[in-house]
């Protein structure tokens, strides 16, 4: 019998139905009964020349509005609901569970990338996999309102993340879980945020932009207590036009990462984050920047980088992320002394292995001797690696999962390494977010560290393989970027 947590996991592509009735915007009210009576249809999707989503029009629309308003000869606009509030076929189920419940819907749809319709799931359809715990546990990381109620939902992630780590979910989807809590509660932070914004007479956003995440969050590979890296992507306008613009989104920046770090996001201590205007500018300052941070490759100019190249969209246009996602894989390709530098930066990194296969442990830190910094001496110098191999080769993918299997693809990783490299990657993370898990619950200061004798002797010696398996990819990175065999 399958675990009820692995609703965790599900993606709303493998429960959604796809006869979602669509209708033109040109349709008139009678037509759009008329088909919904013909295919016994609960909605019809409403959607303009370029079959984007802009309006629905459901049964509840049909009897509160249309029967005791309209003839017949109306346009379907004049009677849908809109905006729509949506999903996409890659969203967690739980998500879709939790938005329809909230606003008492039976059914929402789903759309592609660009917007257009691809089907719609049916509450009944989702409460089926849902037990009454697991009911209760959504409800908890999807909580509404205040602060403190998104106070509450951090919280919740840690629970949900040891019911899962029980059930043996591995532990980068239960990485990918706790960014996508993570994500969403940016997303309400920054819609509560305009809302109030519009109230005091700020009004609506004056240039469509995106929330971009950056660092761990933008490979979708958070841990417990992520800190705030983020960015604003606002769409080009007129020079004129700087000061109105650009003090809107001062404002939101401010109330976003000010709010952010009251529920449970430190502000980054690099700032890097949307109030720095260096991570708030428009799309054609972005492109600008890329060509900044190639011709010009101070330590500065790559550290920056370095945070910047992980980042995925966070809220608002995606399609603008996009955009800048591949000028910038694109530029690092055409790069090599930029990702040489890079490299160099990342050099200074070790995996915890010294001679005879012996971990090195920390000495400095009073807290921590003995123990095995599993971020900087696991994580970092594989996710870099892997990073500086995955710009050289144009894999515009974002998690380092994912980039292996690009990689592995494109025949840049032969088999072994591909499957020691993940396994590497599997196991650090386990590790890494099973002793934060045990942190967390002794009211302990969640970190980075493990003590050896803290893990079995089969999991000592897959951490022993695992850093083998990073050391020789270092190496291999060094040698092919530098030219260096040492």
């Amino acid at each position: 019998m399958q675990s009820q947590t692995k609703i965790f996991s599900h993606l709303v592509r493998d429960y959604m139905r796809a006869t979602a009735l669509a209708v033109p915007v040109t349709a008139t009210v009678a037509d759009v009964v008329g088909r919904m009576t013909a295919e016994k249809a609960s909605s019809a999707l409403v959607a303009d020349g370029d079959g984007r989503l802009i309006g629905i029009v459901t049964e509840q629309d049909v009897t509160r509005r249309i029967a005791l308003r309209c003839t017949g000869n109306e346009p379907v606009r004049a009677v849908m609901t809109a905006p729509v509030q949506t999903l996409h076929a890659e969203d967690y189920l739980y998500t879709a569970i939790a938005r329809m419940r909230r606003f008492g819907w039976r059914h929402m749809p789903v759309v592609d990338v660009a917007g257009r319709p691809v089907g719609e799931i049916l509450l009944h359809d989702a409460l089926a996999v849902a037990s009454e715990h697991i009911i209760r546990q959504i409800e908890r990381i999807t909580h509404e309102g205040s602060l403190d109620g998104l106070r509450e939902v951090k919280a919740a992630q840690v629970s949900v993340a040891m019911d899962l780590l029980r059930d043996n979910v591995p532990a980068p989807e239960i990485q990918t879980l706790l960014t996508q809590i993570n994500r969403d509660i940016h997303r309400r932070i920054i819609e509560a945020a305009l809302a109030a914004m519009a109230e005091e007479g700020w009004g609506t956003p004056p240039v469509p932009f995106a929330l971009i995440i950056m660092g761990s969050g933008g490979r979708g590979e958070n841990f417990l207590l992520p800190d705030q890296d983020n960015g604003f992507i606002l769409d080009d306008y007129p020079d004129a036009d700087h000061g109105r613009v650009d003090g809107f989104f001062i404002e939101l920046a401010e109330r976003m990462t000010r709010d952010l770090n009251a529920v449970g996001f430190p502000f980054c201590r690099g700032y890097v984050m949307a109030t720095n205007p260096l991570w708030r500018k428009s799309r054609t300052q972005w492109r600008d920047q890329l060509r900044i941070w190639g011709r010009r490759r101070s330590t500065i100019a790559i550290q920056l980088a370095d945070i910047f190249f992980d980042f995925s969209p966070g809220y608002g246009r995606a399609d603008f992320v996009h955009e800048l996602r591949r000028r910038a894989t694109a530029m690092a390709a055409r790069s090599p002394a930029f990702l040489q530098a890079m490299e160099q930066e990342l050099h200074e990194y070790g995996v915890a292995l010294g001679w005879f296969g012996r971990f090195v442990t920390e000495k400095e830190k009073p807290e921590h001797k003995g123990k095995i910094n599993l971020k900087h001496a696991g994580t970092l110098p594989l996710v870099g690696s892997v990073r500086l191999l995955a710009l050289r080769n144009e894999v515009v993918e974002t998690a380092t999962l994912a980039r292996l299997h690009a990689l592995h693809d494109k025949g840049v990783l032969d088999h072994d390494d591909y499957d020691y490299l993940r396994g590497a990657f599997n196991h650090i993370t386990f590790l890494l977010l099973r002793q934060q898990l045990h942190d967390f619950e002794a009211g302990r200061t969640v970190s980075n560290y493990v003590h050896p004798d803290d893990l079995s002797e089969r999991e000592r010696d897959m951490l022993v393989d695992s850093f083998k398996a990073i050391d020789a990819l270092q190496k291999r990175v060094h040698a092919e970027f530098t030219a260096e065999v040492f």
